[in-house]
């Protein structure tokens, strides 16, 4: 059970893959362009690769605000029939990874569907994300740096990025108010001035079918393309005299936030993790206290972790709660069946052993506990549970039997009696455990959509029918002749002082 990692839901085989690479913020149309091309040759270098089909910026919808540098680049595959010998989706992410490398661009392969899922749910697009909340854009993007560097060393982080939000460049217009006055402008009237001439004014509506757009005027490009451009551009004042933008204002380029994002009242700046070759367990516990120790946080910034991780805490606080309640009924149960708390907790005591062979084939199988698993080991107990159940009663009624013919029957009676009690319960639980399996088989080697979750369901249950049985028919019976001699004993220790003894003894 230490061998086993933890997810909250294995990665299901879609079909295809979505590109999303993190770029630099400031990116170009025309760059956007030609990265989002050169990555395209790049994936289709992948013999296994079909078709690929990207797109850099913000779709035609309004539900999808992605910046230029969000690139999405959908990738579909072959039938599995044309794969090369011993291919898996996992080996032709791996070969993806080292075939596509662009400076300025940190790969990140995920599912599209599941990627949906969960940036509609925690906003984060990779597996693992980290939000560092603050109130400084600047002391964010600091510590959101110093967070990539160590994430990247640890084992098992296939990429590690942080948002850029504060590398922005903006061209800051600092009006000079005496200047401005001695020509008679004010503040507000050479602000209208800029926003119209550089970023333009609508004068018009242009009407397509049911489609409407803005008819904007402003300077050509070539005029307002550069600070150096934007100094000469020509104003006429009130009083008519000709002057530059720059005699009245001071114009330079300045860094500052590309982004704000906020969550619960703060600022806030992600890190995207994407692992690799380990359970998603496993590497945000390493990733913890990587963090925890090589990462010193300032006063006011917090760290918080989200993405699948954020599924996984809350199913395992969930399943804390619901497993104990589903012992607790099961044991409540088997007392109303017996109407004693020892032969319950006999059969209670047995579950945690049946379910170790669902633990080795887990383990050998390489799977991770997620929440199906969990599942599965769930199914498993109370089959395991009903094993017991079915084999005490059996080992009562032969044992009352015996006692019926024999009131005063001793333990070479008892033994008998387990012989025939356990004896007459091989064949109907060879039949119960051959069903099973041969019910189960079929999912834990089946392929398709969705079988890699019906495979961690049913995994524990094949494992398990491998063990449930023989602790159900080898302890039990052995457990259940140890409860009856003790209380055989008790009861012959209660009524040996009232027995005549010649001896005195």
């Amino acid at each position: 059970m230490s061998q086993l990692g933890s997810e909250f839901m294995p990665a299901m085989d879609e079909g295809t893959l979505l590109y999303m690479p993190t770029a630099l913020p400031g990116l170009s149309a025309g760059k956007a362009s030609q990265l989002l091309q050169l990555t395209d040759r790049m994936i289709k270098t992948v013999p296994e690769v079909a078709h690929v089909f990207g797109k850099a910026g913000r779709a035609d919808s309004a539900t999808d605000p992605a910046p230029l540098e969000m690139f999405e680049t959908t990738i579909t595959f072959k039938p599995k029939d044309q794969w090369r010998p011993g291919m898996t989706m996992a080996k032709i992410k791996a070969e993806l990874n080292q075939a596509v490398h662009v400076p300025g661009l940190t790969n990140l392969f995920v599912p599209p569907l599941r990627n949906r899922i969960d940036m509609l749910a925690t906003g984060i697009k990779s597996p693992i994300g980290i939000k560092v909340l603050g109130n400084d854009p600047t002391t964010l993007q600091t510590v959101a740096d110093q967070i990539e560097a160590v994430a990247r060393n640890v084992p098992g982080v296939g990429s590690a990025i942080a948002e850029r939000a504060a590398s922005g460049r903006y061209v800051d217009v600092h009006i000079r108010g005496l200047d401005a006055a001695r020509y008679g402008l004010t503040q507000e009237r050479v602000q209208q001035l800029i926003a119209t001439v550089v970023g333009g004014d609508p004068i018009g509506q242009t009407v397509e079918g049911r489609e409407r757009y803005p008819i904007v005027m402003r300077y050509p490009r070539a005029e307002r393309d550069s600070v150096a451009a934007l100094r000469q551009l020509p104003i006429v004042a009130a009083n008519g005299a000709q002057l530059t933008l720059g005699q009245i204002t001071d114009i330079k380029v300045e860094a500052g936030p590309s982004m704000l994002k906020s969550e619960n009242g703060q600022l806030a700046t992600y890190v995207y993790v994407d692992n690799a070759g380990r359970d998603l367990g496993s590497v945000v516990a390493d990733l913890q206290r990587a963090v925890a120790q090589q990462v010193k946080l300032p006063a006011g910034v917090t760290v918080a972790w989200s993405g699948q991780f954020e599924y996984l805490a809350s199913a395992m606080q969930r399943l804390k709660l619901v497993v104990p309640i589903a012992l607790v009924i099961i044991f409540l149960l088997i007392y109303a069946v017996f109407r004693r708390a020892s032969e319950a907790a006999l059969i209670m005591a047995s579950v945690p052993l049946a379910l170790v062979g669902g633990l080795w084939l887990i383990w050998l199988l390489g799977h991770a506990v997620s929440v199906a698993t969990i599942i599965g080991f769930i199914a498993l107990a109370g089959v395991a549970a009903e094993f017991g159940v079915v084999m005490l009663l059996y080992l009562r009624h032969a044992w009352d039997r015996q006692l019926a013919l024999d009131p005063h029957a001793g333990p070479a009676a008892l033994d008998e009696a387990i012989r025939e009690g356990a004896v007459n319960r091989v064949r109907p639980k060879a039949m119960t455990v051959a069903v099973i399996l041969a019910g189960l088989f079929p999912i834990l080697l089946g392929h398709g959509a969705g079988s890699e979750v019906m495979q961690r369901i049913a995994a524990p249950m094949v494992g398990g029918m491998l063990t449930a049985p023989l602790l159900s028919m080898l302890v039990i019976p052995a457990a259940f002749r140890l409860l009856v001699l003790r209380r055989w004993r008790r009861a012959n220790q209660a009524t040996a002082p009232f027995h005549s003894n010649p001896q005195g003894n």
